[in-house]
């Protein structure tokens, strides 16, 4: 978030500023370090003189600005979708009255964790004026509770409906030419929209009907409860990763930047930051293939790359006042 952004970049400052401050190249006291540089942006041909800041080390480990070189990788083909939680068929059950008669008991509410076998209720009959016990058929969490004490059991009625929501299921819904590409056996990760927690998981399969509503294929998946919060009927999202390409040259996406209309990232040699123009190719949720104007090994600014921006916008602002 941007306040966030501006919070940062001024704990940097104060940061900088008291360790003496980052000095743009060109200052006294780096005439031998940007003479040195200078060969090397010649051969590369696309790095500014001013286009750079100086850190000191204490000073970017304290504000959690992070390096590493690029490397090769690869950039997983992922689909964005949404689906439903809904409790996994047969673990689903009804607590049904066996006869009719008034209810005398009722032992468990909406919300509660009931055990099987645990007495839910008790009813007199009315073919034998005796009273007699409904126990949980499952263990589970009561879902709903559909009768009164005082009330008549009707024979069959359900006094109770209860669920085993230890897992669930996760119905995704895939639409268009997206359905041809996501098979079974692929990798899910499942986010919580409700505070952002994932799960991982694997589809088990694309159901062969339509949902009616919405025109779209669904595929399942199946997500253990461990917290309890995963909850039936509730939306989520999910990232369905059917292929991985290997790439010889990827960054985080963190790392990249802009400058004008340019797409940049931070190449750091020794306590000198320098912006490096590049063009960027595909991309995933995570990474960014480099097509051009890096090159393997180098250290690019994987975290807080922002305040690296914003230190050398105020060091180019300074030198052209």
């Amino acid at each position: 978030m941007k306040w966030m952004h501006r919070i940062s970049a001024l704990t940097l400052a104060v940061l900088l500023g008291a360790c003496g401050g980052a000095k743009p190249a060109g200052e006294p006291g780096h005439e031998d370090e940007s003479q040195a540089e200078a060969g090397g942006h010649e051969e590369e041909g696309h790095e500014e003189a001013m286009d750079r800041t100086t850190i000191a080390a204490k000073v970017a480990q304290d504000a959690g600005i992070r390096v590493a070189p690029a490397a090769a990788g690869v950039i997983a083909d992922e689909h964005e979708v949404q689906g439903l939680l809904t409790p996994v068929e047969g673990r689903v059950a009804k607590v049904m009255a066996r006869f009719p008669g008034p209810i005398r008991t009722l032992r468990a509410n909406v919300g509660d964790r009931v055990r099987a076998g645990q007495p839910l209720a008790t009813i007199e009959s009315n073919l034998s004026l005796t009273t007699y016990t409904v126990p949980a058929p499952i263990s589970g969490v009561v879902l709903a509770r559909n009768a009164s004490i005082g009330t008549v059991a009707g024979e069959g009625a359900a006094l109770y409906e209860i669920a085993d929501l230890s897992e669930l299921w996760v119905d995704l819904h895939i639409f268009g030419a997206d359905a041809q590409h996501i098979t079974a056996g692929v990798p899910v990760l499942v986010t919580r929209m409700s505070d952002g927690v994932t799960a991982e998981t694997t589809l088990e399969r694309v159901l062969p009907g339509t949902a009616t509503a919405s025109q779209s294929t669904v595929a399942r998946a199946t997500i253990r409860n461990l917290d309890g919060l995963w909850r039936p009927g509730s939306a989520v999202k999910a990232r369905v990763t059917v292929d991985h390409q290997p790439v010889n040259l990827v960054v985080p996406l963190g790392a990249l930047q802009t400058a004008g209309e340019d797409d940049v990232v931070y190449v750091r040699r020794g306590d000198t930051y320098v912006t490096r123009p590049v063009r960027g190719g595909r991309r995933d949720a995570q990474r960014v293939e480099i097509v051009s104007g890096l090159k393997a090994g180098e250290q690019v600014v994987v975290e807080q790359s922002f305040l690296v921006k914003a230190d050398i916008e105020k060091s180019t602002a300074e030198h052209e006042h």
